[in-house]
């Protein structure tokens, strides 16, 4: 499976945190607003599946994933 680069628009972000939930050591999310704030850019590939699934799950649409 290929690694990918995460994006996340803070702005966009409405502190759901289906991306924690599915990716924990990718996302984490603010403690004064729940706002997702993004631990690794570049996660390994081992990773990869969960943070598609983040992405996918974000009813906010608010994680992009670049292929590299």
């Amino acid at each position: 499976m290929a690694r990918v680069r995460v994006h996340i628009d803070q702005v966009k972000c409405v502190g759901a945190g289906q991306c924690v939930m599915a990716s924990p050591h990718v996302f984490d999310q603010r403690e004064e607003d729940g706002i997702v704030i993004l631990l690794l850019d570049e996660p390994p590939e081992d990773l990869t599946a969960s943070v598609r699934k983040a992405a996918k799950l974000c009813p906010a649409i608010a994680i992009t994933l670049d292929e590299l």
